[in-house]
């Protein structure tokens, strides 16, 4: 399959029937599996043979599905999660533990910004947090003798900040640590940063992998190219012996292709459960069938609709790095080639009262705190996600009254135009 194009990855990649078997991916419904002996069980335990004995470690549907996200992003192994979040953790986790310190970009989603710095930091992890835009030598400055980690978006949310994906990982090669990058608003379609030196890639499948808004789901991919046993140091956990597993040593036994994923897998969704359910799974697939179709098009409304507001008088700036106006035009032409994504933000210049008025009227867009949907949302943080406070202290967070963020679906750019004028036009 390697060397087939990424649509045909899309659609194929993962899983192959043999003869007289499911020509679609089988939803395994099943929490356990039947074993002849306890011996045969016993080397599962051991991990010294392949399969399956509890759907909370690993499932024949997630599997497949894993196995077509690490095709589709050029990794060596992957794994579902519950959730994006579940996926971020997991993976930050499988490395940093107590008395260890990450550096990370600081544009990127609250979630996992508040993850990194609030929540892990309770665990004992630490953290800095550096601009995208920072020079090598301010990103360098930033790592400690105890810097485990690199993380960053590929396109931040909400931001949409575009990230100097190759320099970042210079930086974090240079100091012997992986650099992780979440791909969810991009996707391997549109961006595949392993092929600019990334490590790890997560994504929330929830956006526009589902494509639909039906399923929670999220993604680790390992690029199985960090050599874990060169920083037998840093990496305690995956290169001396596991005494829950009788003595494995991960990055031994299973190399840099399998380390990482099956440390995460035997060890961490063990103890944590996050899994994802093999219906998401199945659901997910589907999205997956269709996410080269599919991005495409949101990219296309989203060029259209960031063009076209940023030609209104109502609109004080439009945020797009499609825009030869945007400060990361340059930069998303290089690891963006065939555009990001369809989600764009917009500042009204009435504030909060003409954001409301605005949303107030749209008809077609819906509002919702979703985004990377085939259906347009839209949102309007003052007055939901971040409502608790004031116009000042919006201002000061970067996130004014009246910005509004849209997310671009799959219906024809010109009735999303049309709504959004029609809606811009009652604001007085």
């Amino acid at each position: 399959m390697n060397n087939y194009s990424i649509g045909t990855k899309a659609v194929q990649a993962g899983y192959t029937p043999n003869n007289g078997e499911p020509r679609q991916i089988p939803i395994i419904q099943s929490t356990t599996f039947k074993y002849d002996t306890s011996e045969d069980m016993g080397k599962l335990f051991d991990l010294e043979a392949s399969g399956y004995f509890y759907s909370r470690l690993q499932n024949p549907t997630n599997d497949y599905v894993a196995a077509k996200i690490a095709a589709l992003e050029g990794g060596s192994a992957a794994m579902l999660t519950s959730s994006g979040q579940a996926a971020n953790f997991m993976a930050i986790f499988n490395i940093c533990e107590c008395g260890d310190h990450i550096v990370a970009s600081s544009s990127i989603y609250g979630g996992t910004f508040n993850l990194i710095a609030v929540t892990l930091a309770k665990m004992g992890i630490t953290s800095t947090f550096v601009s995208p835009d920072c020079t090598e030598e301010e990103l360098s400055a930033a790592f400690q003798d105890n810097t485990k980690l690199l993380f960053g978006e590929t396109i931040a949310n909400p931001a949409l900040t575009v990230l100097d994906i190759e320099k970042f990982a210079k930086v974090a090669h240079k100091h012997g640590v992986p650099f992780m990058v979440d791909n969810t608003f991009p996707t391997p379609i549109n961006c595949r940063p392993i092929e600019w030196g990334a490590d790890i890639v997560t994504h929330s499948t929830t956006k526009y992998m589902d494509g639909h808004g039906a399923c929670l789901g999220g993604a680790i991919v390992d690029a199985g190219k960090f050599d874990w046993m060169a920083h037998a140091d840093k990496y305690p956990g995956l290169c001396t012996p596991d005494d829950s597993y009788h003595g494995i040593t991960y990055a031994e036994k299973f190399g840099k292709e399998g380390a990482f994923i099956t440390k995460c897998t035997s060890q961490l969704m063990r103890d944590f459960g996050c899994m994802q359910s093999p219906q998401h799974a199945f659901i997910l697939n589907l999205g997956l069938e269709s996410l080269h179709v599919r991005m495409p098009k949101h990219v296309e409304n989203g060029q259209a609709v960031a063009e076209f507001l940023e030609a209104q008088p109502q609109v004080a700036f439009v945020n797009y790095s499609g825009l030869p106006s945007n400060k990361y035009y340059e930069t998303a032409k290089k690891y963006l080639p065939n555009g990001g994504c369809g989600v764009v933000s917009f500042e009204l210049k009435g504030g909060r009262a003409a954001a409301e008025t605005f949303m107030k009227n749209l008809k077609l867009a819906a509002i919702e705190t979703h985004v990377a949907d085939a259906r347009t949302c839209c949102l309007n943080p003052a007055t939901s996600t971040h409502r608790q406070m004031n116009d000042e202290q919006l201002k000061e967070a970067g996130i004014p009254a009246g910005l509004i963020r849209i997310s671009c679906g799959l219906e024809d750019k010109e009735d999303l135009i049309a709504d959004l004028a029609q809606a811009l036009e009652k604001i007085q």
